[in-house]
């Protein structure tokens, strides 16, 4: 029997904890069809999530053929280059590259960017209102923030970072086979210009993560060109959208909930235990990538089939009341807290420490500038993107100080001013 749900519906977004619910009720593994991908099981238990993630040998990321699991034969050519990556690799390719990247990250010390970052984000929260008020917090502050940060870290120019807003956005309006197609522009305008910025670091060096990738290249690392290109496409991906998410729902969270605000503004301190309840609760990446079966196996009682794709629900995971008090509230105090997030096994996420500083610096930066915050509409009001796998609030409409009102935006765009402050 296949489960139906809607992925993408704004009941399931709103209340991810009580649709979950309902779904595990039909087992720790479940047959659906995602949007997509088609025809999958889904793991509904944290067990069930960590042992697909832990089994690289039985659940693996590419078919047979060499292909990834979850690309679809009308997909082009350049899509399938930059899904290529470490990220749908199973070993020996997956450790391969992760060296790569981990040596040239190992060269760019992360905790030691918490200043720069912080900086970043007093910047953009002293810019919020220059142009409007209400401010749309998702573009204004959640967006710029991150990809301010890896673009930097990578060593792109700031005067490019208005061309990873639009590209950021066209990747969180992917909802379907259509939005997708229309998608393949932008995927190929970034395919491009990612080759002239890896060929200008190899001629002329730099500074960046960019420039270390290739200085480890030139000392032996195994990496092709297109691996390459991959590689970088996921880290400026990878490394700003789920973050984006993860600010926006956290500050939606404390907006909705004043007493859990104010208990965090007495003590910031507190601010990293509140981020591991956020990336639990919040869950801005719901699902992984879908695996391939490589023999008949047993799941927490289920058989699932050699030749069978599964994906494992990290929401559902992190809602799991076998392993989580109360899963359905949101405890900014809770410990201990085995959210899995970040993934588990060979693919736990490379940038959980730079996500982790971000989200932390985000929220206090916010907070100190603007103690009143307030949403400017009813959170009933407030919608999700109708992106699959991905739970991304559209718009986050703030006022200084209670309700706001429009008003004219001030000279400039919006993309230029909000860049000056993270400059």
């Amino acid at each position: 029997m296949t489960a139906r749900l809607d992925f993408t519906s704004e009941a399931f977004f709103r209340d991810p904890p009580k649709a979950i619910a309902n779904l595990r009720m039909s087992g720790p593994v479940v047959a659906t069809r995602f949007p997509l991908v088609g025809n999958v099981w889904i793991t509904t238990t944290h067990d069930a999530t960590a042992q697909v993630l832990k089994d690289g040998a039985t659940f693996t990321l590419r078919k047979d053929d060499g292909d990834v699991a979850g690309l679809r034969w009308w997909m082009p050519r350049f899509v399938r280059t930059i899904a290529n990556s470490m990220l749908t690799m199973d070993e020996p390719d997956h450790t391969r590259l992760r060296s790569i990247v981990d040596e040239a990250f190992r060269r760019r010390a992360i905790v030691a960017m918490e200043p720069r970052i912080r900086a970043i984000a007093d910047g953009l929260a002293d810019e919020l209102f220059t142009e409007e008020c209400p401010a749309d917090l998702v573009q204004r502050y959640a967006r710029i923030l991150p990809l301010a940060v890896i673009s930097e870290l990578l060593g792109l120019p700031l005067a490019d970072r208005p061309k990873f807003i639009a590209w950021a956005n066209a990747m969180s309006s992917l909802t379907n086979v259509v939005s997708f197609l229309s998608l393949l522009f932008a995927f190929r305008k970034m395919r491009t210009y990612l080759e002239q910025q890896l060929q200008i670091a190899r001629v002329q060096g730099g500074e960046g993560l960019i420039a270390e990738l290739i200085q480890v290249e030139r000392e032996g690392g195994q990496i092709t060109p297109d691996e390459m290109v991959s590689m970088v496409f996921l880290l400026l991906a990878a490394g700003s959208e789920t973050t984006t998410h993860l600010i926006s729902g956290s500050v939606y969270e404390l907006l909705r909930k004043p007493e859990l605000r104010d208990w965090l503004e007495q003590d910031w301190s507190r601010v990293g235990l509140a981020v591991e309840e956020f990336l639990r609760f919040v869950s801005p990446v719901q699902f992984s990538k879908p695996r391939h079966v490589r023999r008949d196996v047993e799941i927490e009682g289920v058989r699932l089939k050699k030749g069978d794709r599964v994906m494992v629900m990290l929401a559902a995971a992190n809602v799991d009341p076998t392993v989580h008090d109360r899963p359905e509230t949101l405890d900014l105090e809770r410990k201990p807290n085995r959210h899995i997030s970040f993934g588990t096994g060979i693919h736990f996420c490379l940038g959980h420490q730079l996500a982790r500083i971000e989200a932390a610096c985000a929220l206090q930066a916010l907070f100190v500038r603007w103690p009143k915050l307030s949403l400017a509409v009813d959170s009933a009001e407030v919608r999700w993107r109708k992106r699959p796998g991905l739970r991304a609030i559209a718009k986050l409409p703030v006022a200084p100080e209670g309700r706001g009102t429009e008003t004219t935006s001030r000279t400039g765009t919006r993309d230029d001013r909000s860049l000056t402050a993270a400059n």
